[in-house]
């Protein structure tokens, strides 16, 4: 799984491999790093200027605090946070004194979100990004015609797993197309042979395709919306066979 490991002792992982006697290793094919303050500077985003910030992520939330603490912006009280989710939001409390905030949030897309900030037409809104943000966010900012300002703080880069040479799997699991990038750029002479491999949504599909690999398994399915479901399925199919 090119995930980190599911915190905790219960997870839909831990009972497909116990169901089916699986041996999955959790190995993040990517990870996220912060923007330096100097490579933020270069941008010439003007945070003071706004008075309201979209975070879509937990991370978001962490790298935009990092950089206010770095460039020495005090956030004032008077900040408007709008959250993705209710989780988002919640995570605030780590620094900010959240009933003191005005703290908004959506359900978990950005169609929610867009109809909690309807009411704040007149923001001047800052959105705190990857380098490699959804279209499908600032597309949506903008058919609205939401004032916003992309300030990117953190990038997605490739993990190391030069240890992972002489190690064959059976399956890997991909959730995003830079995990297949990090597989190329670790491996490049890569070749998929008898390996199956699986892929969590779309995009990520398309990168296993645009690459030349085989797409053995593709969730979400209309009878498996999880991947563990997905795999569960596969590997009672490939028993079937094997009968």
């Amino acid at each position: 799984m090119s995930q980190p490991k599911p915190e905790g002792d219960k997870s839909p992982y831990f009972d497909l491999a116990e169901k089916f006697k699986l041996k999955i290793d959790f190995r993040p094919f990517i990870h996220v790093e912060g923007i330096p303050a100097q490579e933020f500077r270069q941008q010439k985003v003007n945070i003071p200027e706004h008075n309201a910030i979209i975070l879509t992520s937990k991370t978001a939330v962490d790298h935009f605090f990092r950089i206010a603490e770095e460039t020495r912006f005090e956030v004032p009280d008077t900040m408007k946070y709008f959250c993705i989710s209710e989780a988002v939001a919640y995570y605030l409390q780590k620094y900010v004194t959240y009933r003191k905030r005005k703290i908004f949030f959506g359900k978990q897309t950005i169609e929610d979100l867009v109809e909690v900030m309807k009411k704040h037409k007149n923001d001047l809104f800052l959105l705190p990004c990857t380098d490699i943000l959804r279209d499908k966010i600032p597309i949506t900012l903008e058919e609205f015609k939401f004032k916003f300002t992309k300030a990117v703080l953190y990038r997605t880069v490739a993990s190391d797993l030069s240890d992972l040479e002489d190690v064959y799997y059976d399956m890997l699991v991909f959730y995003s197309p830079g995990g297949i990038e990090s597989l190329f750029k670790n491996f490049p002479d890569f070749k998929q042979n008898d390996t199956k491999i699986a892929a969590f949504g779309p995009t990520t599909a398309n990168a296993v395709v645009k690459n030349n690999l085989r797409l053995d398994l593709h969730a979400p399915m209309p009878n498996a919306p999880s991947m563990t479901g997905a795999i569960e399925l596969f590997i009672k199919e490939q028993l079937k066979k094997s009968k």
